[in-house]
Order: structure tokens, then sequence, then C-alpha cells
């Protein structure tokens, strides 16, 4: 399709431009940052939204609604071009491409900035030159139970499942169940009573290991929450690893406001102009908050109000009434009608975007298995 933005392709191939305000309460000014459809690259889009907000690149002209790929990375090749005089830009444009297709990142349980990432490491490469910290909050507390095990044997995701499946081999199967099975304890006395204490003893360490990744499937740990709320700097913009997706995470800069928020880029909220941040309360999303640009509790207003409060509703209605009256108790029973619906509005978007958490979470599961069972191959030919 062709749109009056001058871009070419498929609509899975442009991604819609959503306005925002982002800064300081002095320097405060609108930009726009890249929303993305359900099979956007997260980490290419999430390299740019940091970069747009940091003021390092900027889409033009003011009026345009959508980019593309090609855009987009034109402008992340001339941004390393000029600010990374170092870079073998080259090398550089051979990677982006890689971040249309996600990134295989191994993240370590130890270390918030750390990971072991497949092949040569080309799209971490790319966040360095960019200046991009990226950074997980999937650790292992080290008061835990399951902290020793970890740590002595699978500090790692990647590590972690072989060593689960390993250890299933020796059991016979009875440590990894199928996920649509319920789960079990582990295996039975009875099974065990030959096992060697070394093959025990591994089974015991590889059920610790897989009761943790059981219980952190959302690939962040209240540990990892406080040790990345502790530890950024006041206003710091990262992307962050979570849920087997990549966002734009910051740091509220104010001092009497230690929140983190994630960058709310999915495209069902392209219209809603006061959802812009998700403030990270929980690990799980189920307490979290839709906030606006001024980290305020967002207020969705949906329909023919779309991005405007109830407030902003009630005088459109009114100028297009074309009533310019002193607001009196029925103005202010409409705008309550109207909160009310917005309130009703919102609740269904959070369970909208849970859906859609759910959605890749499934995924993510489906790909574990996968990686599971082919591992489990691997071991049974050896």
């Amino acid at each position: 399709m062709s749109l009056d933005s001058g871009i070419q392709g498929s609509e899975a191939d442009v991604w819609y431009l959503k306005k925002i305000s982002y800064g300081t309460s002095d320097s405060k000014q609108d930009i726009k940052i890249v929303t993305q459809n359900f099979n956007g690259p997260c980490s290419f889009i999430a390299i740019c939204n940091i970069l747009i907000l940091r003021g390092d690149i900027q889409i033009l002209p003011p009026d345009r609604v959508a980019v593309s790929y090609e855009f987009l990375s034109q402008l992340l090749g001339e941004y390393l071009l000029t600010h990374a005089p170092d870079v073998d830009i080259s090398a550089a444009l051979s990677i982006m491409p890689l971040t249309q297709k996600g990134m295989d990142l191994n993240p370590l349980f130890t270390g918030a900035t750390s990971f072991r990432p497949a092949g040569d490491g080309g799209a971490l490469k790319l966040f360095e030159q960019a200046g991009i910290q990226l950074v997980h909050g999937w650790l292992v507390d080290p008061e835990s139970p399951e902290a020793g095990p970890i740590l002595a044997r699978a500090p790692d995701y990647d590590t972690a499942v072989t060593y689960i499946v390993d250890a299933d081999y020796t059991a016979k199967g009875q440590l990894v169940v199928d996920e649509s099975t319920e789960s079990v304890a582990g295996p039975s006395s009875s099974s065990g009573s030959n096992w060697t204490p070394a093959e025990r003893s591994k089974i015991e360490d590889a059920m610790a290991i897989r009761d943790f990744l059981d219980s952190t499937r959302s690939q962040l740990t209240y540990h990892g929450l406080f040790h990345l709320a502790t530890t950024l700097a006041p206003g710091a913009l990262v992307a962050l690893f979570r849920n087997s997706h990549l966002s734009v995470l910051h740091k509220s800069a104010s001092p009497s406001d230690a929140a983190l928020y994630a960058l709310v880029t999915d495209h069902v909220f392209l219209h809603e102009r006061s959802v812009v941040w998700e403030r990270l309360e929980d690990v799980d999303g189920g307490s979290s908050t839709f906030v606006d640009s001024n980290f305020v509790r967002a207020s969705p207003a949906g329909g023919d109000y779309a991005g405007q409060t109830a407030e902003d509703a009630l005088r459109v209605a009114e100028m297009e009434a074309g009533l310019f009256v002193p607001h009196d108790p029925a103005d202010h029973l409409l705008a309550q009608q109207i909160q009310a619906e917005e309130d009703n509005h919102a609740q269904s978007l959070r369970e909208k975007y849970h859906e859609r958490q759910r959605e890749k979470e499934r995924e993510r599961e489906e790909a574990e298995e996968r990686r599971r069972n082919k591992k489990k191959r691997d071991c049974v030919i050896m």
C-alpha cells in the first residue's frame, strides 16, 4: 500500500507514529515515537525510540504519520556516522537487519547487564554502538533456596535449560513434563532408589532450577525489579529485556519518585495520548498502571473522544453544539458520565493489553518447549 507519507510496502512493514510529550517540566516538548504492531521488531524499535527520546534522531517532517524500516535504518546509520566515528558503519548496517527478526538473548541470572548472546553477538554490539544500555531483571535472589544450584550449575537461561534436560534424561523422563498436563513435584522416591549420590544431587539441583524458571515466567523477579529501581540513575533510558521482548525503560528523574516506567508502544494505544508509560509495580503486570506524559494516572477516552480527557471531551461537545456558557450541575453530571465511560474503556484497554502479553507468553512457552525437546533429543543421541 502507499501512504501519504510516501512509505511503500504492506501495513506489516509500516509502523505508525504517536505524538507524546517528553522532558523535564521546563523543557518538555512534543515528539513522535514509533509504535509496534504485533509482529514489529521490538529490539530495533526500542533502539530508535530511545534515540528519539534522547533527541539524537528526529522524525521529520512533523506531520509524518508512519515510518518504514528503511527510513529508520537510514536515520540510525546517519546517527552512528556522526556520533560514533570509531564504529564500522558497514558492519553496523549489516547488523541492523538482524534486529528485524528479534534477538536471541541469553540473560545471566546474576547480573542485570549480563547476557550471553547467540552467535557472534552482533545485535548486542548495535546497542553498544548506539550508546544504549541493555538490562534485564531476571535475577535470582542470593538469599533464596534456588540461588545455590543456579550459581553453581546454571547461571544463565540456556545453561539452565540444558541442565534440566540432562537431569531429566538421568531421571528417565520424570523431571520435565508436558505443559498440557499437571506439573509434578519430581521423581518418586521409588524411582530414585538406584541413583548414585551424584545423580540424586544433580536431579535435586535441576528441580530447584526448574522451579525458579517456572515461577519467573515473566522473566522478571522482585529482586531484579528492586535492583533496577535502586541502581539505575534518575532520568535513565535503557532497553529492558522482559517476556522475550525489548522495551524502553525509564527511571523517573524526580527525587520524590523512584519508580520505573516502560514506554507503551503497542499500536492499540496509538490514539490514546494519555497512555504513554506503564508504571512497573510488580513482576507480572497485574498491578501496573498506565500514566501520561506527566506520569499522572492515564484516563483513556476511546470512541469518538479518543485521546481526550473527560473535560476536553465535554468542551468539544459544547463547542460543536455552539454552547459557551458556564458549567452548571448538568454539565458536571455529564462530565461524570464521560469519566465513568473513560474508566470502563481504560479497563477494556488494560485487558486487551494483558491479553497481548499472554499471547506473547504462550509463544515464548512454545518456543521454550521446542528448545527443550531439541536439547532432549540431542541428549538421547549422545
